[in-house]
């Protein structure tokens, strides 16, 4: 007879692997500690959904993920959102299955029930054979608490925990510096893609706080570069650092100089965004939104970690969805101005294919380097990854948080912090 496996002890054993300065190689391939962070983690925070700007109109929706549960982010008539669980109150099927679009309804394709875009039922077929069986008014789409910061919409399984604010906490001055990119327009998503790798999703939180792999993993991109754009990208040495916000959040400032998008808008448009520069005059703009817009067109010079599944990474959104212990599907999405200049649209998308796009530098580099943690995480029976870089040199920001250089694992440790934190937390 199988003996059944005590999960609240294969917990406890995940946040005994996590020390400060190092965590345990099976954090990476452990299929009962993967199915624990499921429960601990995703279905007890906050968890990043999508932009409201994936939904702009009455009947947009699109459809996601908190942890491996689907759901759907939708906007009604009335232009509210609604976070609904995507699961027909009948027999479970999925009500929907497109990516995002526009619709009047969801409707379960097994067996017709119809949903309204807030979720209430509204017509199921013979409907007579349910009299005195059912009340319609208590089978909605099940409902996820959500809540919004700066268009970014997150949702919980939670109605208990602190309000979204609350845990972004520090974080929020770095979404406000963020959003500015959007060259004094709303920042909107301009388009997605999406691939998935074999490894363990911890690798991804892991790899937008760790600018030590840049100049290493990353030469093709650099070397694709002029030469003052590759100076503005050998940052390690420069005054970047890396700050750990709490609650598991981190920003890792690369180029002090891009952190405020609308700042020193004084100096020369650099020779890279002439074309761009020169395509906004022709329109008509004013020297002053030149010099904004093409600021903007950076994007920002820091990488924003959110605890646990996306990165505000200089000019996109990365968004990672755990599939299972050795596969994750990651999201990057193109960000730009909603009504601002097709030209600075055009750059923003041009310089995200660079180096994010499918056929861009950054993505390949980083997904084979992502694979071969996760193999090289198999070898041997006993052994620790290393998270200490910086543990010798922390100072406290201005802030007062505690901060690193930018080369160091600041924001991992961070992270681990609260990841220990969540997965000990029945057992305290």
């Amino acid at each position: 007879m199988s003996e059944l496996i005590k999960l609240h002890n294969v917990s406890l054993k995940a946040a005994e692997m996590v020390e400060e300065g190092r965590v345990h190689k099976a954090l990476y391939s452990d299929p009962d500690i993967f199915e624990q962070e499921l429960d601990r983690v995703f279905n007890n925070t906050w968890v990043f959904i999508g932009h409201e700007s994936e939904v702009p109109e009455a009947g947009s929706y699109k459809t996601a993920w908190v942890g491996r549960q689907p759901v759907i982010l939708s906007r009604d008539r009335k232009m509210n959102l609604h976070v609904l669980q995507n699961r027909c109150r009948h027999r479970g099927a999925t009500v929907c299955e497109g990516r995002k679009g526009k619709t009047k309804s969801f409707t379960c394709p097994y067996h017709g029930w119809g949903y309204a875009l807030d979720g209430e039922l509204r017509a199921l077929p013979k409907p007579e054979e349910y009299d005195g069986v059912i009340d319609k008014s208590e089978l909605p789409l099940m409902r996820l608490r959500h809540e919004s910061y700066r268009g970014m919409v997150f949702a919980t399984f939670r109605e208990d925990i602190q309000p979204l604010e609350d845990f972004l906490g520090g974080a929020k001055k770095w979404i406000d510096l963020f959003m500015k990119q959007g060259g004094g327009y709303p920042v909107k998503v301009l388009g997605e893609h999406r691939f998935n790798f074999p490894g363990n999703w911890k690798i991804q939180l892991e790899n937008t706080t760790d600018a030590y792999h840049f100049p290493i993993i990353h030469k093709s991109f650099v070397s694709s570069l002029d030469d003052a754009t590759a100076d503005i990208f050998d940052f390690l040495n420069g005054d970047g650092f890396v700050e750990d916000l709490g609650n598991g959040h981190s920003v890792m400032v690369m180029i002090p100089e891009l952190v405020d998008l609308e700042a020193d808008l004084e100096q020369p448009i650099p020779a890279r965004f002439s074309e761009l520069a020169a395509a906004l005059r022709e329109e008509g703009r004013s020297e002053e939104e030149v010099k904004r817009l093409v600021r903007a067109a950076h994007g920002t010079g820091f990488n924003l970690n959110l605890f646990p599944n996306v990165s505000c990474s200089m000019a996109f959104f990365r968004v990672l969805r755990p599939v299972s212990v050795s596969e994750t599907e990651i999201q990057h999405v193109a960000l730009g101005g909603e009504g601002a200049p097709v030209a600075f649209n055009r750059k923003r998308m041009r310089l995200h294919e660079h180096f994010q796009g499918p056929m861009g530098f950054g993505t390949p580099d980083d997904g084979e380097a992502w694979e071969r943690v996760q193999k090289g995480s198999l070898a041997g029976t006993d052994g620790w990854i290393l998270v200490n870089r910086g543990m010798g040199r922390l100072r406290q920001s201005a802030d007062g948080n505690v901060a690193g250089a930018v080369c160091s694992e600041t924001g991992m440790r961070g992270a681990y912090r609260q990841y220990k934190k969540m997965m000990a937390a029945a057992e305290e």
